[in-house]
């Protein structure tokens, strides 16, 4: 998987980097059709936060983490991240279940007009 990291605002160190590769590397083991990440870390008024947006199964995802030092933000992300691929993989999950028929009786109207009356 590929992640591109950029910042805003901010600098991008190598150790920075190289968290962001550890933590999401454990999100690319439990998602292998992910293709690529996009980290964009920014500081506004002296707060950090990590936007992380994703295409998983044609559908576009998009978190936000916040915090006031940059790795806390940075993990936030990382499990909205996590929790948004989860959810998305359910409701795929869900998709391939048969559906439930419907067994609801016959209103009684409805027996009437099919019945012969004269």
């Amino acid at each position: 998987m590929k992640i591109n990291v950029s910042g805003h605002h901010c600098e991008i160190s190598e150790s920075v980097k190289e968290d962001i590769h550890q933590k999401f590397s454990k999100i690319a083991s439990h998602f292998p059709t992910l293709i690529a990440l996009d980290i964009i870390v920014t500081k506004e008024h002296g707060e950090f936060s990590a936007e992380v947006a994703t295409k998983y199964e044609g559908t576009s995802i998009a978190v936000k983490g916040k915090g006031d030092v940059m790795y806390p933000a940075i993990s936030q992300a990382g499990k909205k991240l996590d929790a948004a691929l989860k959810h998305r993989k359910g409701q795929l999950k869900g998709d391939l279940h048969e559906k439930p028929s419907v067994t609801t009786p016959e209103i009684a109207h409805e027996i009437i007009q099919g019945m012969d009356l004269t």
